[in-house]
């Protein structure tokens, strides 16, 4: 049996981090589930809640973009924007597709799956709850900021962030948690990508609960702007473990050795794209992942 048959990996996060993290465990097929965030209100995403509700559907649709292996021309529909002066510009038709399918479903993850299925994407992809909130962030001054996109352009360091309204987790992702042999935490924006699926209660208790799975942190590999670059690594990894309810990380994944972080394994290895030196190499982060599966 290959390891691809025998584990469970679930990534949480959002945005291009995760979809580079469920591109390199494609191999793993269905036994890889991505929990994607659902918080944004910036781009497309924010103009489509603004007029129809619901959740943001902006990096799930990046997470299957990265995931379609055969061109075709439903993915090329899906991956399509809009250009011009018209209320469309700007807007991706998979944005509006899933949308659409949202109204039509029953639920959020039927939309979802049946995007999966026409574009022929085997790696689970389960929006992190089924039911639309936003970021809401605590300002050192005791002042509240409401949405992603105003918390990422705050100038200050954050004291607490929280959903609002708060909303129950989508079942199948905490039974994916559950049941994984790992589970991965980013890369991506630390408050607005990895943070907001552990907000969930049922996704820090399930993480929480689960002493069996390795729990991995993947750090990024250029500098965060916003409040997330006014955090140290360590403050990072400590809100990880608060939201999963003291749950201790076991590996921390990165390129740069640290020294200081004495009460964490971390595990320096390549994973750079050759090319461009921000972006991680899916073989590399492929190849990371399943060296701590067999270790």
């Amino acid at each position: 049996m290959t390891i691809y048959a025998s584990n469970k990996v679930v990534a949480i996060g959002g945005g291009h981090g995760l979809g580079r993290m469920l591109a390199a465990l494609k191999d793993f097929g269905s036994n890889a589930t991505g929990i994607v965030a659902t918080t944004d209100n910036g781009g497309s995403t924010g103009r489509i809640r603004h007029c129809q509700g619901g959740i943001a559907w902006g990096d799930t649709r990046n997470c299957i973009n990265q995931l379609i292996t055969d061109p075709s021309i439903s993915s090329m529909m899906f991956e399509y924007r809009f250009k011009g002066a018209g209320e469309l510009d700007g807007h991706n038709l998979g944005n509006l597709m899933l949308t659409a399918l949202d109204n039509l479903s029953v639920r959020p993850l039927d939309a979802t799956n049946l995007i999966r299925n026409m574009l022929k994407v085997d790696v689970n992809i389960i929006p992190m709850s089924e039911h639309p909130s936003d970021l809401k962030a605590l300002a050192p001054n005791g002042k509240w900021v409401t949405g992603e996109t105003s918390v990422d352009e705050m100038l200050e360091k954050l004291v607490r962030l929280d959903l609002d309204p708060e909303v129950p987790a989508t079942k199948e992702g905490v039974m994916a948690i559950e049941q994984a042999d790992i589970i991965v935490l980013g890369p991506g924006s630390f408050l607005t990508s990895i943070m907001p699926p552990l907000l969930l209660a049922e996704v820090g208790r399930a993480i929480a609960t689960n002493v069996t799975a390795k729990l991995v942190f993947v750090e990024n590999l250029s500098p965060e702007y916003g409040p997330a670059g006014k955090m140290t690594l360590k403050e990072k990894l400590e809100w990880c473990e608060r939201s999963c309810q003291g749950r201790k990380i076991d590996v921390v994944l990165g390129e740069e050795p640290h020294p200081e972080l004495t009460d964490w394994n971390c595990v320096t290895t390549p994973l750079a794209s050759p090319n461009r030196d921000w972006r991680h190499d899916r073989a590399k982060l492929q190849q990371a992942i399943e060296r701590l599966l067999v270790v």
